[in-house]
């Protein structure tokens, strides 16, 4: 919960000798402060995004709830594409710089945001990291966001493409439980699939819960750690930096 974000609006109880009309003034209020930062958030987004495609760089959002192999399944791509697309990454936790130290670790540029407080990363934090990647010799960006199923969804970083993390470990009911991220995906990986024959997961159930939320939304079910389905993930990745190109 963060001091922006609108999960952070506190639900006001009505008290006994308390106006109804006074809780829906300030609500109103609060209601209004959001729609002012989503709006100035969504203006830095577009320039985020015409910035990318100045230098014809794929940038892509992944979003997921903690511990759903977002900074594992970067690993994994930066050593498949090695050599032949250029990987820069913006890193977002809310402390520590441990995930951009596993990328650069692979050689690849990596610049951390420390949000302290804030659940989510926005425009204003990833226009001040596109500023400190090597933008000319890069080919994609990626934004791994806070992990967080829930604020993300909301703000606009002025990537191209939203991409959605659910392991097999969380449950394939997530996508019916927080519909708002699994709407705004582009693409929904279902991760760490290897673990299917140890936990109680129905994968076409889950499928079918991601589809009840966004139809048209693709789905890949991949395992960072065995390279089952990186092989889609990586040619949808390819196709996508060609449209940008």
């Amino acid at each position: 919960m963060c001091r922006e974000c609108g999960c952070s609006l506190p639900q006001k109880k009505h008290h006994h000798g308390e106006k109804n009309s006074s809780i829906s003034g300030r609500k109103t209020v609060e209601v209004e402060v959001l729609a002012k930062v989503l709006d100035a958030n969504d203006k830095q987004a577009n320039s985020n995004r015409e910035h990318f495609q100045e230098h014809g760089i794929l940038a892509l959002n992944l979003m997921s709830s903690p511990g759903a192999g977002k900074t594992t399944l970067l690993e994994r791509t930066i050593e498949t594409l090695k050599g032949s697309i250029r990987i820069g990454v913006i890193e977002g936790d809310l402390e520590t710089d441990r995930d951009s130290q596993r990328i650069r670790a692979k050689d690849v540029p990596a610049y951390q945001i420390t949000t302290g407080q804030a659940c989510h990363l926005d425009a204003f934090m990833v226009h001040k990291g596109i500023h400190q990647l090597p933008l000319e010799e890069l080919d994609i960006v990626f934004i791994e966001n806070v992990g967080n199923l829930v604020c993300p969804a909301s703000y606009d970083v002025g990537a191209h493409t939203n991409v959605v993390l659910l392991s097999i470990p969380e449950g394939e009911d997530k996508p019916l439980k927080y519909p708002i991220m699994f709407h705004s995906a582009d693409i929904v990986l279902i991760t760490k699939v290897d673990l299917l024959p140890y936990i109680d997961f129905d994968i076409e159930d889950a499928k079918r819960n991601i589809k009840k939320v966004n139809p048209k939304v693709d789905i890949i079910p991949l395992s960072a750690k065995t390279g089952e389905g990186m092989d889609r993930w990586i040619r949808y990745l390819t196709l996508k930096r060609e449209l940008v190109e």
